[in-house]
């Protein structure tokens, strides 16, 4: 495609679709054409709320609309598959909210269908687009703080959770691993690629889903990764990563930062900023997908569906070990 508006579709109408779609009305070269719930009266008061010309009251009405160049899948992890999958499978682009899926079964399924129907996929991990974070990454590539030996992240929200939120639902992909841990996984595989090695330990509830989990992750070049979720604690929400000759600090909501101190060996503390302040924004992930399909391209290399793959194999390989297990999951 050229230079034209790419016009979206939202499947879901909850948090996080709100937020993205009120980013997307200020992008002069985004519309949203189109929204779909599995309840037509929730689809047409989002519609209405956001001036949204088509309001669908199931998925497959949103997955054939020829309108819709790309759909921005925003459910819960339990519906990523099937949701992101019939929507590839009718020849739409996709966006699709993170963690991917329940577990890296379901993440291949999903590549395997994009790859083979020529479609452009990419999971919505906005911390991979955000100005300041590929600053941090070309800086550690270009030895500034010599070879990386240390990663620390941390994300933790206070709770508490009542045992009927999805937060508690196994059959959600519940827990703090999935909706918060994925952050701090990510941000590890960012700097250090896939791990060689996972441990882990987490205090579950009575649902059977990590309440508080502890990671730690180790790479053949004697690198490690100490990472930390919990729906029960607020935690500082920070990262650092530390080389042989520095280290490189964020601050509190490190996924979504405008800048970062950088600590070298002999010289003073230097805040390095990244993009134009607005911290909080999605538009970031939004104008690489429309980078992406202008180009032609089927994924992003920002976003690229390897590094998600892999990501998704840590998350189960920490669920493995801790003794969280959902339905789908199945007797494997």
């Amino acid at each position: 495609m050229g230079k034209e508006t790419v016009r979206w579709g939202v499947l879901a109408t909850g948090g996080i679709a709100s937020v993205f779609t009120a980013d997307l009305m200020r992008m002069p070269d985004a519309e949203v054409v189109a929204v779909a719930s599995r309840s037509t009266a929730t689809a047409r008061a989002f519609a209405d709320r956001f001036g949204i010309p088509r309001a669908y009251g199931s998925w497959a009405e949103l997955a054939a609309d020829q309108d819709v160049d790309v759909v921005y899948v925003a459910g819960p992890h339990s519906s990523h598959r099937a949701a992101a999958g019939l929507c590839l499978e009718a020849g739409r682009a996709v966006l699709c909210e993170k963690a991917f899926t329940l577990n890296s079964r379901e993440a291949e399924e999903l590549v395997a269908v994009a790859r083979r129907q020529e479609r452009f996929l990419m999971e919505a991990m906005w911390m991979y687009c955000n100005p300041a974070i590929l600053r941090l990454v070309e800086t550690v590539r270009s030895g500034a703080i010599g070879d990386v030996r240390t990663v620390h992240a941390d994300f933790g929200l206070a709770g508490p959770f009542a045992p009927e939120h999805r937060l508690r639902d196994p059959a959600l992909g519940g827990g703090a691993l999935l909706d918060l841990g994925v952050y701090p996984v990510s941000f590890a595989h960012l700097i250090l690629g896939e791990p060689d090695r996972v441990q882990a330990d987490a205090l579950l509830s009575p649902e059977g889903v990590d309440l508080n989990t502890g990671i730690l992750l180790g790479w053949e070049s004697g690198a490690t990764a100490l990472l930390s979720c919990s729906i029960t604690a607020d935690t500082p929400i920070t990262a650092s990563v530390t080389g042989t000759a520095g280290r490189i600090e964020l601050g509190r909501g490190f996924f979504y930062p405008d800048r970062f101190v950088l600590h070298r060996d002999g010289r003073e503390p230097e805040e390095v900023v990244g993009g134009n302040g607005n911290r909080h924004s999605l538009q970031y992930e939004a104008a690489e997908v429309m980078r992406c399909l202008r180009a032609g391209e089927n994924e992003s290399p920002l976003v690229p569906l390897d590094g998600t793959l892999a990501v998704m194999r840590t998350l189960d390989a920490v669920r493995r070990r801790i003794g969280v297990r959902y339905p789908v999951d199945g007797e494997n």
